[in-house]
């Protein structure tokens, strides 16, 4: 049986927890295999084609490499074509193969942990760098009505309006929102008087970040009375996503979250 040597990358790294959810990944399959972290920023990205298929047969990608290591992949899936980022590569046939999952892991996280479905729905995203940029692409390929992107590089949010004809920026706010979702970690350790206008109680509430595990942007929402959750179960699911890309297995998200609660407890 082959012996898998997975890893998770980027910068800083210490506190990824996906090798453990890797652990969980192979135990459920019945494989073989180990996985570790390795601190590699953007200056030395290109160390990413020297370490696959030397030391690695796949890995997950965090900030900052998503962009830069998409452009090293010989082959990229439709999503990642699409966005221009990666978060899992594989090294098959001496070719390097790049995906995006954030997203679809995003919406999977919704249906798992919530039974929610975008579609129809009025949508803010806070941010607008690769992890909004995969999830605003999942946002409109599930049919929703509408996604105001607030950032602010001015830039980066008109690539995402240019290339949606429901995707609009923050001059135009539709309410009442049904669903937000910050993908900014500074926002996320910064004090919150108050919730954005068009948010109510019936609002769902996403931080895709988890460190701290409860944000005051999180927890404003939370007083108000918004089902709200942390990134833990997006990152559960997207790796999920991942390694059933890996291996072209079925491996659950709801089965990778339990023991993603488990390792960080």
């Amino acid at each position: 049986m082959k012996f898998w040597r997975l890893g998770v990358i980027g910068s800083p790294i210490h506190h990824s927890v996906s090798p453990q959810l890797h652990a969980a990944g192979l135990a459920y399959l019945g494989f073989e295999g180990n996985s570790k972290r390795v601190d590699i920023d953007e200056a030395n990205a290109g160390k990413i084609r020297e370490v696959m298929g030397l030391e690695f047969d796949a890995l997950s990608l965090t900030m900052p490499l998503k962009v830069v290591a998409a452009a090293l992949c010989d082959e990229l899936d439709e999503r990642a074509r699409s966005l221009g980022v990666v978060n899992s590569l594989l090294w098959r046939d001496e070719k390097l193969l790049g995906a995006s999952t954030d997203g679809a892991g995003f919406i999977d996280s919704l249906r798992g942990e919530f039974s929610l479905s975008v579609a129809d729905m009025h949508v803010v995203v806070v941010g607008s760098g690769a992890a909004a940029r995969a999830i605003v692409d999942s946002l409109v390929r599930e049919d929703v009505h509408s996604v105001t992107v607030l950032g602010r590089n001015p830039k980066t949010v008109l690539s995402l309006v240019d290339q949606y004809s429901n995707v609009v920026d923050h001059s135009v706010i539709f309410r009442p929102v049904d669903l937000i979702v910050n993908t900014t970690p500074s926002l996320s350790r910064e004090p919150v008087n108050a919730v954005m206008q068009g948010v109510t109680r019936e609002t769902v509430a996403v931080d895709i970040t988890y460190e701290p595990r409860r944000s005051p942007w999180l927890e404003r929402h939370a007083q108000l009375g918004c089902r709200n959750t942390n990134g833990l179960s997006m990152l559960a699911y997207t790796v999920a996503r991942q390694m059933n890309w890996w291996w072209d297995s079925d491996i659950p998200g709801s089965y990778l979250l339990p023991a993603l609660l488990q390792a960080i407890e």
